[in-house]
Formats: structure tokens, C-alpha cells, sequence
């Protein structure tokens, strides 16, 4: 199945889990995952939140950032991959000059 996020609507999202700013995402979900691709302005946030029914996988296009997991810092930038296993808490922030881009799959588990 393909699936052209250029051909979704982006959403915007105020105060994404109580984060600064807006998130904004292009949203793709059926029974099984929920896929994203996401940008955060600078300086915005997603705030803490737990993974109770599945885990988060955010691959980092552009920019940069920091994740939160379970109250550890991680530096963020193209290339890098932050999971967030089920059961976990995590938050992101975009801390660079530019958007912080990302692709996230949240399987349903």
C-alpha cells in the first residue's frame, strides 16, 4: 500500500500532549499503526506523554531536537532514530534554528 503524505491535509495541532507552539502532521491510521510526518517550528514542543497500548518509533529528517525518554535526554538530528517502548513516557523539542521534521509509526499493540 502506498501512502503520499504530500497528498494529505496537514493538521495542525495546538499544545500537542500540553508541548509549546503547534505540531504539524500529515496523518495516515487504520486498525494496525498510526503514521506520521511531523514538523515542530523552533522552539516548539510535544509535551510528556505515556505509550500505554503501543510503542514509537520518530526517525528524524531535518533539523534538531532533543526526546525525553522517561526523563532522559537524547540530541536529536537527521539520521537519528528515538524509540519509545510501550509502556514508556517521552516528549520532543525542536531546539535548532530551523523546523524539526520527523516520520513516526505507532504500531496499535
Amino acid at each position: 500500500m502506498r501512502i503520499d503524505f504530500n497528498q494529505l491535509d496537514e493538521t495542525e495541532i495546538k499544545n500537542f500532549y500540553g508541548g509549546k507552539q503547534s505540531t504539524y502532521a500529515r496523518m495516515f491510521a487504520d486498525e494496525n499503526n498510526r503514521i506520521m510526518h511531523g514538523r515542530l517550528a523552533p522552539g516548539a514542543s510535544i509535551g510528556p506523554h505515556p505509550h500505554e497500548t503501543g510503542s514509537e518509533i520518530i526517525f528524524i529528517l531535518s533539523g534538531t531536537g532533543k526526546a525525553f525518554c522517561d526523563g532522559a535526554g537524547e540530541v536529536l538530528a537527521p539520521g537519528v532514530c528515538h524509540y519509545c517502548p510501550k509502556g514508556h513516557t517521552h516528549s520532543l523539542i525542536a531546539d535548532g534554528m530551523e523546523a524539526l521534521v520527523f516520520f513516526a509509526v505507532v504500531p496499535q499493540q
